[in-house]
């Protein structure tokens, strides 16, 4: 792949947008919401494009399923992330391990980063998360099972949108009730 692009695309949810390096990388994504391709042309550049890239296409296509409550952690799809401070790239890479249908706290992965009181950081680490949701911020909840922010479009709801079609709970316990 030479190019780079971008290009949104229907999924059960609505529209989302999918951007791709020239390194066979994914550059970005965003979920569903007003003003998608005005974004995706401020973080991308002018398109959509008109021909997109075999590798993209299948990201496509796995997202798609994803999006209609298939089991995939997306997490083999590389990330442009070079440019990300190192401290948001190791908190990515700790919410990527989190499997579908699983929730941790802001808390806990602080001190999976060794970092005890960085629940904060963590937070702004994923309110920066251009991967959405390929790394899987909406699997991320405040302390004693709250839903905690969500900086996507849709906020709180659409993080609960995406943690019920996962069938997940909104706390990492297994004695917990589900969602609703």
């Amino acid at each position: 792949m030479t190019d780079r692009g971008w290009v949104a695309f229907e999924t059960p949810v609505g529209v989302c947008g999918l951007a791709w390096d020239t390194q066979q990388r994914l550059a970005g994504s965003l979920l569903p919401g007003d003003g998608l391709s005005a974004r995706m042309r401020r973080r991308h550049g002018e398109g959509p494009a008109s021909d997109v890239p075999a590798v993209a296409q299948a990201w496509i296509t796995r997202l798609r399923a994803v999006m209609a409550g298939a089991n995939d952690d997306l997490s083999d799809i590389p990330l442009a992330d070079d440019d990300a401070p190192d401290f948001h790239r190791r908190v990515w890479a700790l919410a990527r391990a989190i499997p579908p249908g699983q929730t941790r706290t802001y808390g806990d992965l602080a001190l999976a980063l060794g970092e005890p009181g960085a629940a904060s950081a963590v937070g702004q680490a994923l309110g920066a998360n251009p991967f959405a949701p390929i790394v899987p911020c909406h699997r991320i909840l405040a302390a004693h099972g709250g839903a905690g922010g969500f900086s996507a479009p849709g906020g709180t709801r659409t993080k609960l949108q995406l943690l019920a079609l996962e069938h997940a709970r909104l706390t990492p316990h297994p004695d917990q009730t589900s969602l609703f």
